[in-house]
């Protein structure tokens, strides 16, 4: 098969990860003999230091032109530490997910056996973890209107969603509900707020086309709060914009390090891959990076873009047989045990793909 991947690197660790993913890709394809075709493209800070705009219109024809997109991280301290920058690198993210028609954000969160000690939580709270969240990402507060009212002293942001586009997300979830174990939470907040009771009443209006699924609907600070105690308990979350924003980056510590997940993001036009972390731009060049999520990141390529669950599957045995021998960057690594280059992790999984 031709595989046309968009390869955007971005900053910080960005263009550190996506080398060892593109390592690991590349081997897949010589053993199943498949053609990649890569064309990098600008994004994010890099994008703005050479042509001041962080998602430029060339990286966007290169987007739309591939089969697949695979992306590192954005963002620069430069930009966090300066509110009153008029372009930012996260500018060109969020016009990158609204011209691509990047919809729906999937986040799986698993558990590894050989690092389950790892993780932030108790053993017996966590064994077991195997959920997803769909997180509406063109919608809701992030693309509202927003402002500074004439005394620049009230400043506000607005959360408008349509039922078109929750109906477009839900329908995702209750599809995914019935490939896994039937069950589908609605997490939302309304007791509070309307947006997030036109989410509860166009999610309990579909329930009759899935009557196999068991659905429930929670307020998002009681499921901030049971994805700690018992997140074993979901299977498929969906929610808006913000709230999943937010639960994302909780429940992706349950594995014992953000450089362990990846995910994906649903597009009309092109899909996009990428691991959750940012781009940790103190570890920017030092080869210490953890390149798991977006190896990871790089098997969800592999079964949704293309349906070629093989070798997602031979990506992911790889991923699990480097935990359990230990090979490993310092965030994750047994104490005690050496811990390897982001390079070295990269060059020991392509090798072991063969």
């Amino acid at each position: 098969m031709k595989l046309n991947i968009a390869l955007l690197a971005g900053d910080g660790i960005g263009p550190e990860v996506i080398d060892q993913a593109v390592k690991v890709v590349n081997a897949v394809a010589i053993k199943f003999k498949h053609e990649v075709n890569w064309t990098s493209a600008l994004t994010g800070a890099a994008a703005i230091d050479a042509v001041g705009e962080p998602y430029p219109d060339e990286t966007h024809a290169v987007c739309m032109a591939a089969d697949a997109v695979l992306f590192g991280a954005i963002g620069h301290p430069r930009y966090d530490n300066d509110p009153k920058a008029t372009v930012r690198p996260e500018q060109g993210l969020l016009k990158m997910r609204q011209k691509l028609g990047l919809f729906a954000n999937v986040r799986p969160t698993f558990t590894f056996p050989s690092l389950i000690d790892n993780s932030p939580l108790k053993r017996e709270r966590i064994e077991g973890t195997d959920l997803i969240i769909l997180r509406e990402l063109t919608g809701g507060i992030y693309f509202g209107e927003r402002g500074r009212k004439d005394d620049g002293n009230t400043a506000f942001d607005t959360c408008t969603y349509t039922r078109v586009e929750v109906q477009r997300l839900a329908k995702l979830g209750f599809e995914m509900a019935m490939n896994r174990s039937k069950k589908l939470c609605c997490v939302d907040k309304a007791n509070v707020l309307e947006s997030s009771r036109l989410w509860r009443e166009t999610v309990q209006a579909m329930e009759k086309e899935y009557p196999e699924v068991k659905v429930s609907y929670e307020f998002v600070d009681a499921v901030a709060m049971r994805l700690v105690q018992w997140p074993s308990s979901y299977d498929v979350l969906i929610t808006e914009n913000l709230f999943g924003d937010i639960l994302t980056d909780e429940a992706s510590v349950i594995s014992g390090s953000m450089g362990l997940m990846p995910s994906s993001s649903i597009g009309l036009h092109t899909s996009l891959f990428e691991p959750i972390h940012g781009s940790y731009p103190q570890a920017a060049g030092l080869d210490i990076a953890n390149p798991l999520a977006t190896v990871l990141s790089a098997a969800m390529m592999f079964e949704d873009a293309f349906g070629l669950k093989e070798e997602a599957e031979l990506i992911r045995a790889v991923v699990n047989k480097s935990l359990d021998e230990g090979i490993v960057t310092e965030d994750i690594v047994v104490k005690g045990k050496k811990a390897y280059k982001t390079t070295e992790v990269g060059d020991w999984l392509a090798a072991n793909i063969a």
